[in-house]
C-alpha cells in the first residue's frame, strides 16, 4: 500500500517484501502519467551537465578474480540458460580447503537448475553440496594465500514472477545477483555470508572482473514490443548478442525490457543512461538529469566514480536498489514526480548513485553493519542539495530527517529492527544525524578529508566499523565518546 504525503517510498535501498516508504512531509501530489502502451524504445539525449573530469581510481594490488558467463534469454518464457567460468584468486590471508558459492536464484522453488559443474581442466566435480543458497565445493588441495584455481558451471535460471530486482514483471525482466559468485573471506571470520532478513540487503562482494555475453533469444516481445536491455556497463552490441567488460566491479545486473524508453548524457567521460516506462513524460529526464548531477557532485566532493558508464532504471517494484553501475529507483518516484527537486525521484537517485562510492568502491558488511554504506548514502543526499540545490537544503533536513523524529541505534543489525521504519531511522536517518555531527565538529575541510582517506585506504576492500573508527581517530584529536555513546550501541 502506497500512502502518499505519509509514505512514497524513501528507503534507497532493498527491504525485501516490505514496502519501504517514508514521508518528505509536503504534499506530493500524484501527477496523470500517459497511459501509452508498449511504445517502442527511443533514444533522447539530455542537455550535457557540467563535466567533472578526474583521473581513474588505483587499481586493486592483487589480480582480481573473474566470472566469464554466456547468457541466453528467453523473454516470453522468462528462462535464462547459462554457461559460468569463475577464475578465483584467494586473495585472503587464509589457505583454503574448500570454497562456496552463494546461489541466490536457488532460494526459488526450480529456480534454478545445476546441469554441470567441473575444474577448468574439464574434470567432473561429484563431491560438492548445494543446499539453500550454498554451493560448498571441497578442494583437490589447499589453495594458498594468492593463488588461483578454476571451475566451470552451467545451469538454468527459471525467473521467478515477483516485483523485485530479481524476477519478472508484465514490464521487466530482472536479473540482480543471478549468478553463482564467491563471497569475500575474512580473516578469523571465514566466508562472510549471512541470513536474509526481512529488510535491508544481506549479500557482500569482493572486486571481481567481469566479461558477460548476453544473446536474446528473440528481438521483439510476444506482443511485438522490441527489447531493450540495460546492464551494469555499456555493451558492443552484434545483432542479439550484446557483450560487456566490467571491471573493477562488485557485480554485474541487467534488466530487459519491451517498453523501456532510453535518454542519455555524458559527465566527462562517464555515459549516464536511462530507462524508463512509457507512462510519465514529465518524470523521465528529469530522473537522468538528477542521476547526472549526483555523479558529477560526487566525483568532485568523493573522488573519481571508476566505470565509464552508469545506468539508472526505473523498478517496477516499491524500492530503490543499487548494483555496481546500475541503479534501480521504484516507479513510484516517476509516477508521483513532484515536478521540482522536492521530490523522492531527486533524493533517492542521490542516494541510489552515492553507493557507487559507499558500497561499490568502499564494501562492507551489509547485514551487520548496514550503516557504512547507508548513512553515508543518506549524508550524501545532504551533498547532493548544498551543491545543486542549496535553497533546498532546509527542507531536505526538515523532511528527510527531523519530520520522523528517528530513533535507535544507529549500529542496529538487519535483524534487530522491529520493522521497515524503525530500521530506516536508526540506520539512514540517525546515521546521517551522527555524520553531521561529526562534520560539524571536525569541521568540513577535515571531514572531507577523512572521508577521502576512507575510501582510499578502503578502495575495492571490505571495512568495518573498527576500520572507519580507527582511521578517524587520526583525523580530530577530539573526545568523540559522548558523542558516539548517543548514537551507538557496541562502541
Amino acid at each position: 500500500m502506497l500512502t502518499l504525503c505519509f509514505g512514497i517510498l524513501i528507503s534507497g535501498c532493498n527491504t525485501g517484501n516490505q514496502v519501504s516508504s517514508t514521508s518528505t512531509g509536503s504534499s506530493n501530489t500524484p501527477l496523470a502519467g500517459s497511459t501509452t502502451e508498449n511504445e517502442p524504445a527511443e533514444t533522447v539525449t539530455s542537455a550535457e551537465p557540467p563535466a567533472t573530469p578526474s583521473p581513474a581510481p588505483d587499481k586493486p594490488a592483487l589480480p582480481l578474480s573473474s566470472y566469464t558467463l554466456s547468457a541466453e534469454l528467453d523473454y516470453d518464457t522468462h528462462v535464462v540458460k547459462v554457461d559460468e567460468q569463475i577464475s578465483y584468486v584467494n586473495t585472503s590471508d587464509s589457505e583454503l580447503d574448500e570454497l562456496l558459492l552463494l546461489v541466490e536464484p536457488n532460494i526459488y522453488p526450480n529456480g534454478f537448475t545445476l546441469g554441470a559443474l567441473s575444474w577448468e581442466n574439464g574434470e567432473p566435480i561429484s563431491n560438492y553440496s548445494l543446499s539453500d543458497r550454498e554451493l560448498l565445493i571441497p578442494l583437490p588441495e589447499i589453495l594458498l594465500p594468492g593463488n588461483t584455481i578454476g571451475i566451470i558451471i552451467s545451469f538454468q535460471l527459471n525467473l521467478p514472477n515477483q516485483n523485485a530486482p530479481y524476477g519478472y514483471t508484465d514490464r521487466q525482466t530482472n536479473l540482480g545477483d543471478w549468478y553463482p559468485y564467491v563471497p569475500p573471506h575474512i580473516h578469523g571470520e571465514g566466508w562472510l555470508v549471512r541470513e536474509d532478513a526481512f529488510l535491508g540487503e544481506h549479500l557482500a562482494y569482493d572486486i571481481a572482473e567481469f566479461v558477460v555475453e548476453i544473446h536474446l533469444a528473440n528481438s521483439f516481445a510476444s506482443d511485438g514490443g522490441e527489447l531493450v536491455l540495460a546492464a551494469s556497463s555499456s555493451p558492443e552490441i552484434d545483432g542479439d548478442i550484446y557483450r560487456f567488460h566490467h571491471t573493477p566491479a562488485r557485480n554485474f545486473a541487467w534488466t530487459v525490457s519491451h517498453i523501456y524508453l532510453e535518454q542519455e548524457t555524458q559527465v566527462g567521460e562517464v555515459l549516464v543512461k536511462s530507462y524508463s516506462f512509457p507512462y510519465h513524460p514529465q518524470a523521465d529526464e528529469p530522473a537522468l538529469e538528477e542521476t547526472a548531477k549526483a555523479l558529477s557532485i560526487f566525483n568532485e566532493l568523493f573522488g573519481p566514480y571508476p566505470h565509464k558508464a552508469l545506468s539508472v532504471v526505473e523498478a517496477d517494484f516499491l524500492d530503490g536498489m543499487e548494483y555496481d553501475g546500475l541503479v534501480f529507483l521504484s516507479h513510484a518516484f516517476y509516477d508521483y514526480y513532484t515536478g521540482d527537486p522536492q521530490s523522492n525521484l531527486t533524493i533517492i537517485a542521490a542516494h541510489e548513485v552515492a553507493h557507487q562510492w559507499w558500497y561499490g568502491l568502499v564494501g562492507n558488511d551489509q547485514a551487520l553493519e548496514p550503516w557504512l554504506d547507508e548513512a553515508l548514502s543518506t549524508l550524501s543526499e545532504l551533498y547532493f542539495y548544498e551543491n545543486a540545490y542549496p535553497d533546498l537544503t532546509d527542507w531536505w533536513w526538515e523532511n528527510r530527517i527531523y519530520f520522523h523524529n528517528p530513533q535507535g541505534w544507529v549500529d542496529s543489525t538487519i535483524y534487530e529492527a522491529a520493522g521497515f521504519y524503525p530500521y530506516r531511522d536508526a540506520v539512514y536517518l540517525r546515521g546521517a544525524l551522527f555524520l553531521e555531527d561529526l562534520r560539524d565538529l571536525m569541521g568540513e575541510e577535515t571531514f572531507l578529508e577523512f572521508l577521502r582517506a576512507y575510501l582510499d585506504q578502503f578502495r575495492y576492500n571490505q571495512a568495518s566499523s573498527d576500520d572507519f573508527f580507527n582511521l578517524l581517530s587520526e583525523f580530530t584529536p577530539a573526545d568523540l565518546s559522548d558523542l558516539i555513546g548517543t548514537y551507538f550501541s557496541r562502541r
